[in-house]
């Protein structure tokens, strides 16, 4: 089964572009310069932020379900990232180097399935979970710090 995964519209967050350390604070953003690799995952182009590249770290509302499954947590968005993750069968790499919870959810926002799942052979958990006719689309998260990390959909 064909599947399309997608990272946060990139116009989301193009107002908080070079926005001052100020007016970040009051929004509860933090800007923070990356100075190791693999340690940012940008929920936008679903890459790794790059050594010397500036993140925002923000709360985001990535199930808004009015359900007992409405959820918020902490993501990294690259500052000024203009491209958004928008591909058919093709798994990005910052999904590939890490362990995944995939979680199911049903049109209503209610959650139907989960599993966890090494990145690298996340395919089969996929097609698993899309499969079930009542899944609606899958939310996909890093399963260390229980980050939200991209949207799956049948294709």
């Amino acid at each position: 089964m064909s599947f399309r995964i997608t990272g946060l519209p990139a116009t989301e967050f193009a107002h908080l572009a070079g926005a001052s350390d100020e007016r970040l604070a009051e929004l509860g953003i933090l800007r923070k310069r990356i100075d190791a690799p693999h340690s940012a995952p940008d929920r936008i182009s679903l890459r790794d932020a790059e050594p010397g590249e500036t993140v925002l770290l923000l709360n985001y509302e990535h199930q808004a379900a009015a359900t007992p499954y409405r959820s918020r947590h902490a993501i990294y968005v690259i500052e000024g990232e203009q491209r958004t993750f928008d591909a058919i069968d093709q798994v990005p790499d910052v999904m590939r180097r890490r362990q995944l919870s995939l979680r199911a959810f049903d049109a209503r926002g209610m959650m139907v399935d989960a599993d966890v799942v090494d990145g690298r052979e996340v395919e089969p958990l996929i097609a698993r979970l899309l499969a079930d006719a009542r899944t609606a689309y899958v939310h996909a998260h890093y399963a260390k710090r229980g980050c939200y990390a991209a949207r799956i959909e049948r294709a």
